[in-house]
């Protein structure tokens, strides 16, 4: 057990110091403190001494130097155990600090601000305070750090239980918790410097440096025997970001599928509403009207809808809101940057519907992460089609003797989009713009092919046909032609690709090769 005789308090954010303050002045531990700290301590009757007074030097170089000392360190440091540590600290007249109560400079805070310049957000690079932290820290057997405000009460608890003392196992957590708030901090000030300071910006980072905190527990995993807790990135990167308005807690799954619809309907810059199951779209419909595109999209495939996730990339209107509630006996959850009073009012009658509103779908880093066993994988986002349609259609091989109309090749374009984000081997059937059946997941492409015709049924007559990647074989075009597909996209590269084109002339189907693929793993 840790007595706690003397505290030095020097922290940016105040939130509940007070409270903490007042507890350790009613033990009588001797408070030593800094700057603005130390005059809202005697602003409000708190008795602390100055760090100046204490080590003999006064603040200088604008406040860059305040606790860098032998006396502030040396009380940190030296280990209570050993005699000669216990010597040099006598002859010294070093006295022993045995609380730190201290958070940084909100570097983060400024990185963020646009109107952050390179020197003022240097200013905010704190040097003394993850120093404190960090000599503490090391010698967490004799000193408590604090570093949250969070854990103000616990720690208040603990020293009015125990007379003033912390025990081990509240001394191991603090230490471990400084020690991660001076990682991510140092990380923090390295990722904005990289972006200010490296000259190449094509690059990937030769050190991947993210941070992750809890953010919530979650119910339970993907199922109810694993446990389960959402984490989200501590820094200055744009991130996934959503508000819960109404309904029952989010799970993992949840969780998951709300990605998937997020990600689908970001591709998307005309009106676009989908409908996800288990992380793939079982309908994405685009159209102006987007009570049409709701109807359109739940229609493709109302068997898989129930139960699944509507996804919508515009504010959701009563009337669409309507639509969605009238089709869907039973959803799980509905997403959208903004929605109506009217509509609020509607979808809030189903007590346990998820009323999830993401305000910026397109709030997102330029990278993509996924965690493996053997570590982070990281690449470049795949960047919605839309984006760069003028390029993809001047790069476009129109292959077949037959090409597609005008409005073929709209169709053909709006299934490449949408295979884009469906999971390999992936194959999209659309009528207008508007899915009608979906094969994805197939160890075989041919497999998909069918499934998808399977789902869309007689709607395959003078449809559009994307697939995600080359056709291996001619099998597929056979295929496609028994159901009376008109017109195909395609990336094209495979060493049969004549054999493929020579089956479309045949039966007298249109199709084009994009010379790029979207493998969605």
């Amino acid at each position: 057990m840790l007595k706690v005789k003397r505290a030095l308090i020097s922290v940016s954010d105040k939130t509940g110091l007070l409270k903490l303050a007042k507890v350790l002045k009613s033990l009588k531990v001797e408070i030593i403190s800094t700057g603005g700290t130390l005059k809202l301590l005697k602003q409000n009757g708190i008795e602390a001494v100055s760090v100046s007074e204490m080590t003999g030097f006064p603040e200088m170089m604008d406040g860059r130097v305040k606790t860098l000392h032998p006396k502030i360190h040396g009380g940190l440091l030296y280990l209570r155990s050993k005699k000669s540590h216990r010597d040099a600290a006598k002859k010294h007249r070093i006295k022993p600090i045995d609380l730190v109560v201290a958070n940084l400079y909100p570097f983060q805070a400024a990185a963020r601000n646009a109107k952050t310049t390179l020197a003022a957000a240097i200013e905010h690079i704190d040097i003394g305070g993850p120093g404190m932290i960090r000599a503490g820290a090391k010698n967490y057997q004799s000193v408590g750090v604090v570093t949250d405000p969070a854990d103000y009460d616990m720690v208040i608890q603990e020293l009015k239980s125990k007379k003033g003392k912390l025990n081990e196992t509240t001394l191991e957590a603090l230490a471990m918790k400084a020690f991660q708030t001076t990682a991510a901090y140092d990380q923090a000030i390295a990722r904005y410097l990289r972006k200010k300071l490296l000259k190449s910006k094509d690059t990937l980072p030769p050190i991947l440096d993210v941070t992750y905190v809890r953010h919530r527990e979650l119910r339970y995993g993907e199922n109810p025997h694993q446990r389960a807790a959402l984490y989200q990135r501590q820094d200055d990167e744009p991130r996934f970001l959503f508000q819960q308005l109404h309904g029952k807690e989010l799970s993992y799954n949840n969780i998951l599928d709300l990605e998937a619809a997020v990600d689908i309907i970001r591709e998307f810059k005309e009106t676009a509403v989908c409908v996800v199951k288990h992380n793939n779209p079982c309908g994405i419909a685009a159209n102006p009207n987007l009570k049409a595109a709701a109807r359109e999209a739940i229609e493709c495939d109302t068997q898989s809808a129930f139960g699944g996730i509507v996804g919508i990339n515009r504010k959701l209107t009563s009337d669409a809101a309507a639509m969605v509630l009238q089709m869907l006996p039973f959803f799980e959850m509905i997403a959208a940057p903004a929605y109506t009073l009217d509509a609020l009012r509607l979808l809030k009658g189903r007590k346990n519907l998820r009323i999830i509103q993401v305000p910026h779908l397109d709030h997102i880093g330029p990278y993509d992460l996924r965690f493996s066993k053997s570590g982070i994988l990281l690449q470049d986002r795949d960047e919605p089609i839309y984006r760069h349609e003028k390029e993809l259609v001047a790069r476009l091989r129109f292959v077949t003797k037959l090409k597609p109309t005008p409005q073929e090749l709209k169709s053909l374009l709006f299934a490449w989009s949408c295979v884009k984000v469906v999971s390999s081997n992936a194959i999209v059937l659309v009528q207008g713009k508007r899915t009608i059946g979906f094969g994805c997941g197939q160890m075989s492409r041919v497999d998909s092919v069918r499934i998808a015709c399977e789902k869309a049924g007689t709607l395959t007559r003078g449809s559009a046909l994307a697939s995600d990647g080359f056709f291996p074989m001619a099998d597929n075009i056979t295929l496609a032609h028994l159901h009376g597909i008109k017109s195909i996209i395609q990336p094209g590269g495979s060493i049969r690709d004549q054999e493929v084109i020579d089956a479309c002339n045949r039966y007298n189907i249109s199709m084009v090769m994009t010379g790029e693929r979207h493998f969605r793993h």
